[in-house]
């Protein structure tokens, strides 16, 4: 259980920072993540489930601090809240990956 405290503690603060200003929306996030700690709450810290799921849970706190943000529609548009962990990019991955794309050999979604 030693490790998995701090990590049930980031995501709660990686929650209230993403969330700040919404309380539905963060008291979902955090009883979201109460239950997912509850679920794994018998696990043996030595197993290899444990060590997964501590890891999952670092992962979704960077998630959230990196990669959420809140939008608020005002009028026609939206009002994004960026917060200072929010990830910045240039946007260059995004072009280079859209032109690796083939469109028009089939439905994009089609199974």
């Amino acid at each position: 259980m030693s490790t998995a405290l701090p990590v049930y503690r980031n995501l709660l603060r990686a929650s209230r920072l993403v969330f700040r200003g919404d309380t539905v929306l963060l008291n979902a996030a955090r009883a979201n993540i109460r239950q997912g700690f509850l679920k794994n709450a018998a696990l043996e810290p030595t197993s290899p489930e444990f060590v997964a799921a501590v890891n999952h849970g670092e992962e979704v706190a960077k998630i959230l601090r990196e990669n959420v943000v809140q939008g608020k529609r005002e009028g026609d548009t939206y009002k994004l809240r960026i917060h200072e962990e929010t990830e910045r990019g240039d946007n260059d991955s995004v072009k280079v990956a859209g032109k690796t794309l083939s469109a028009g050999a089939g439905k994009c979604c089609s199974s």
